[in-house]
């Protein structure tokens, strides 16, 4: 039982009275240790959320909002169509774990691909559901960042925008990730490759496809795109379009994806047309959980650190909420080798 407890004071539902009287803190030092506040010290935090646990002391998110405005809830918006194997649960989870400890909560507020992107920003905005948002699929002149920012409501974007040094975000570098892959297929002898790019209105396409072209251009190689599919859709249609994209050029040695599930549906397209993976034909892919390899062994895999990426949007959008009018915080993470 913990420190100074009573049985009685345990019967009704604990409050900041109770974890006060058990502790022997003043009420507004157990609110402030228990919402984190930077003049309150590690050691009183971790006491008081202690005997707050111990008690099952939950907030009145009522009250906390009439108090201070808050809800203390950070809202992840993201399409229900929108799924690369383990990746965006991995994003929720790192998010999730980046909070604990911290008074904010994490929701989901998913929307459907033949819905507007706007309406779920707009609700939350407009209904003060959450004190910040975190969302990915980030165009370059994003019309949900644009919004947010005339607003002056706190966010943080997976990806980045033409306004990016005026909000938080974590991308991963994918002009280098499109390097990358030309230097990987140039080693191996490859001068005839294709890129299996994201949707070209995002900007993490538009980077890879700039990367990949580039370089190509540099090493003297032929490269061209995926016109028939990006490697966000149905895995159907992405192994169909390699299929038929082999079948028309056999003399395709190299492919390059920027996702997993994509890189799985090419590697179906070409075994359907006799190639093999790592002899007729090398593959590129990036992945946030290892499953490629275990896949086909010889497909040559880049690692993407979803779990770093969620932590670092948690922390943006938590510094966006407490300090509006500091620089906002910034992570890029740069690919380097393969595994």
């Amino acid at each position: 039982m913990p420190e100074g407890t009573r049985p009685e004071a345990l019967q009704a539902k604990p409050t900041l009275k109770t974890i006060s009287a058990l502790t022997g803190l003043a009420v507004p030092t157990v609110s402030r240790a228990l919402n984190d506040a930077p003049d309150i010290g590690a050691e009183t935090k971790e006491r008081v959320r202690r005997i707050a646990a111990e008690i099952g002391y939950v907030p009145n998110r009522a009250g906390v909002r009439l108090r201070t405005g808050r809800t203390n809830v950070i809202s992840l918006v993201m399409s229900t169509e929108h799924e690369q194997m383990t990746h965006t649960a991995r994003l929720i989870s790192s998010l999730a774990g980046a909070l604990r400890g911290t008074p904010f909560h994490l929701i989901m507020t998913p929307y459907f691909p033949d819905e507007d992107p706007m309406k779920p920003i707009r609700y939350i905005v407009e209904n003060r559901s959450a004190d910040a948002l975190v969302f990915n699929q980030i165009k370059p002149e994003d019309e949900r960042v644009a919004f947010l920012l005339d607003r002056g409501f706190p966010f943080a974007t997976h990806g980045r925008t033409i306004w990016s040094d005026r909000h938080g975000w974590a991308d991963y570098d994918n002009a280098a990730y499109g390097r990358l892959a030309i230097r990987a297929l140039v080693e191996r002898g490859r001068r005839n490759v294709v890129l299996i790019a994201p949707p070209r209105d995002q900007t993490y396409a538009q980077a890879m496809i700039e990367g990949f072209l580039a370089a190509a251009a540099e090493a003297g190689i032929r490269a061209t795109l995926l016109d028939e599919a990006s490697s966000d859709e149905d895995q159907d249609k992405v192994g169909l379009a390699v299929a038929a994209r082999l079948a028309a050029d056999p003399t395709i040695d190299g492919l390059a994806s920027g996702s997993t599930k994509a890189a799985m549906a090419a590697v179906a397209g070409m075994e359907a047309e006799g190639f093999d993976v790592g002899t007729d034909v090398d593959i590129v892919a990036k992945e946030a959980f290892p499953i490629l390899k275990a896949f086909r062994s010889r497909i040559l895999v880049v690692t993407e650190n979803v779990r770093e990426t969620g932590d670092f949007l948690a922390q943006a959008a938590i510094r966006a909420i407490r300090f509006p009018g500091e620089p906002p915080l910034h992570h890029l993470e740069v690919p380097t080798e393969f595994a």
